[in-house]
């Protein structure tokens, strides 16, 4: 009797763990799930690739970046992504007339979905504005973001801006982004 009484309680107490682990593991997933909920900001540093026939060639200008983004839940959000390249450059056209930049702005207001894992899709429509000339475009980007603390996180990025009427880009960075 004594050693049925035992075995119960170690049968039941093996139960009650593996509840408890299953319950700590929902518990966890949850609370990663609503810390991605929220409003972000970020800073980014980066270099933009503009393949260009005009005087210069292909161009790898540097860039800086200010992201603020709200996600609705843990799979979407949107964000507005705004650069600004830091150098004047001269890029061709359709081929033929050459249009010279300088320092332009890069104003995006993407979707994004959280696939998993870190990784981070981000489309949208934006404006490239420039005091000469400003182009629409439409963005297509990328990012591995990577918590290094409970609020902060740091992200590769990649993406490409079709500019409509004019020139594409591709520009690969990093930043660091805290969640408010």
């Amino acid at each position: 009797m004594k050693n049925s009484v035992i075995l119960a309680l170690f049968i039941l107490n093996f139960f009650v763990v593996a509840k408890a682990q299953k319950l700590e593991h929902i518990n966890a997933a949850n609370s990663r799930h609503s810390a991605i909920k929220g409003l972000r900001i970020a800073a980014v540093i980066g270099h933009t690739y503009i393949n260009s026939e005009g005087m210069d060639g292909n161009l790898y200008i540097p860039s800086w970046g200010l992201d603020i983004d709200y996600w609705f839940s843990h799979k979407w959000g949107i964000g507005m992504h705004n650069d600004i390249e830091i150098e004047n450059f001269v890029v061709v056209r359709n081929n033929e007339e050459q249009i010279e930049r300088a320092n332009p702005l890069v104003f995006t207001l993407d979707a994004l979905y959280h696939l998993g894992n870190g990784f981070v899709i981000s489309i949208g429509p934006g404006v490239e504005i420039e005091k000469k000339e400003s182009f629409l475009l439409a963005r297509l980007g990328l990012e591995y973001e990577y918590d290094i603390g409970e609020k902060v996180y740091i992200f590769p990025t990649l993406f490409y801006d079709q500019r409509f009427d004019g020139f594409s880009t591709t520009t690969i960075g990093f930043g660091l982004g805290y969640k408010l």
